[in-house]
């Protein structure tokens, strides 16, 4: 089996012609990522078609991932595109503001609420943390602010809260029509940008069911105040059905100091309650213009394979870098070399905890056999939902878990999980006494499985019947 850590590829202008996508599918791309932030439905519809053709062609299963934009505050726009903010000088944020007459000493913003938000001696930061302002008076429609870290700043670039907490609600009426789009375009899974708490999870979700949309809800963590605590992080993780961290806006608001110790957490939590994570923003950002990736973005990415997330996600450089391929490539190559390392493969996940549900304890016995019983070279979980090799992909493993399913929604979605392949597999055509010999047949052919070889086999006494997994088999090959 190859890497089992998992790639999400960002489309744009660089990647949008079916050539490209192919390649990037052989390259080790398993999800693609459709940016509501850029480009029309249009653009997205045709992204879409473009994936779904290139994987019949190469007959492989990927998922598409749609990424709402979120309430992302913004500044507006200046008269010359850009200015240059020197340390010290006062700056003002103005809501009355023309919308393209910003300068030197004022700008315009589109968040008008920010001003009720912030208060004297808020730290405002611009363009990802590139420019810090401090707020030094507020008024009914305006903000004065001194500047602390300068530097060129140009229009319509994103304004956070050191220590986050302002009030903007997660879903913009733009997200609300995206998610109409995202329910036509029938996309696996629907990213939540900005989400407080769990509750604005379950809004988005009656949203998608309101459109009828079938996706699994991601999480994107990128509020402060999502991570202040577990207890929320914890009511956001278990209100969706896989998380990001999003460590763009998350790092400009807890500050870079706090990032890596967050991201841990996060990947941790997100394992702990059985759900698929992403690591995301800026991985191998050297690649939108180089062949080759840095030093540190090899040990960013390695080392997130470490903490076993399910997948890394890349953005611009393959939306609109100069190296989409290649980015795809090195990324595989890493993933390849961080997995070969032992810490990759010892799992202690849930050793000393109760199990709730009978699926739960069939998918993690099975990978306690598969981890200490000699000679087992593969895993088949039968499944209908794909919720039996998602619960298996959270203890750490080397040995390959195979989705043995008819449905093409779960091939797909599955697509996402750790150390998860998935195969086509009609168990409701088959007698009773045929359907192991022909799920181990399979893998024989594939050369995965040999005469001696032990396999795991879970299912349950009911076939096509969700969350019915109650079985677990362990054969030998002959």
């Amino acid at each position: 089996m190859p890497k089992r850590t998992k790639i999400v590829a960002t489309l744009g202008p660089a990647t949008s012609t079916d050539a490209i996508i192919e390649q990037l599918i052989e390259a080790g791309a398993n999800v693609f990522r459709l940016n509501f932030s850029h480009g029309n439905a249009d653009d997205h519809r045709d992204r879409a078609e473009m994936v779904r053709r290139a994987a019949k062609k190469l007959n492989r299963y990927v998922a598409v991932l749609g990424d709402l934009q979120g309430p992302k505050i913004r500044i507006s726009r200046f008269a010359e595109q850009k200015v240059q903010l020197t340390v010290g000088q006062a700056f003002t944020l103005d809501a009355t503001l023309d919308t393209d007459a910003g300068d030197q000493y004022q700008v315009g913003i589109d968040y008008k609420a920010l001003i009720e938000d912030a208060s004297i001696g808020d730290i405002l930061l611009l363009d990802d943390g590139r420019i810090e302002l401090e707020v030094t008076e507020t008024f009914p429609e305006k903000l004065n602010t001194v500047v602390r870290i300068g530097g060129w700043l140009s229009n319509n670039k994103g304004i956070n809260r050191l220590g986050g907490g302002l009030s903007a609600k997660a879903l913009t009426d733009k997200d609300k029509e995206d998610i109409k789009l995202a329910s036509e375009l029938a996309v696996d899974y629907l990213a939540v940008s900005f989400p407080r708490d769990g509750a604005d999870m379950e809004e988005a979700r009656s949203l998608l069911q309101q459109a009828g949309g079938h996706a699994h809800l991601v999480a994107k963590i990128e509020r402060a105040e999502c991570v202040a605590n577990d207890d929320t992080l914890d009511g956001i993780i278990s209100a969706s059905d896989a998380v990001m961290v999003a460590r763009g806006d998350l790092a400009v608001e807890i500050g870079d100091a706090e990032l890596v110790g967050v991201q841990k957490n996060i990947i941790s939590r997100s394992r702990k309650l059985n759900k698929p994570v992403i690591t995301a923003t800026q991985m191998m950002e050297s690649m939108i213009d180089s062949p080759m990736p840095t030093r540190a973005e090899v040990s960013d990415v390695a080392n997130a394979v470490l903490d076993y997330t399910d997948a890394v996600m890349l953005s611009a450089e393959t939306a609109a870098g100069d190296f989409p391929v290649e980015a795809v490539a090195a990324m595989t190559r890493i993933i390849e070399g961080a997995e070969r390392q032992p810490l990759a493969k010892r799992s202690k996940h849930r050793l000393y905890e109760d199990f709730t549900y009978l699926d739960e304890t069939i998918a993690l016995s099975a990978m306690y056999a598969a981890n200490h019983l000699q000679g087992v070279k593969a895993i088949i979980a039968l499944t209908e939902s794909g919720s039996t090799p998602r619960l298996m992909s959270r203890l750490r493993t080397d040995v390959p878990i195979y989705a043995y399913c008819r449905r093409e929604d779960t091939q797909n979605r599955v697509a996402l999980y750790r150390g998860v392949d998935t195969v086509p597999f009609y168990a409701d055509q088959m007698p009773p006494e045929s359907i192991t010999p022909a799920a181990i047949r399979i893998l024989k052919g594939r050369g995965v499985l040999a005469e001696g070889d032990i396999v795991i086999i879970t299912r349950g006494d009911y076939l096509n019947a969700e969350g019915g997994t109650n079985t677990m088999k362990v054969v030998r090959v002959s």
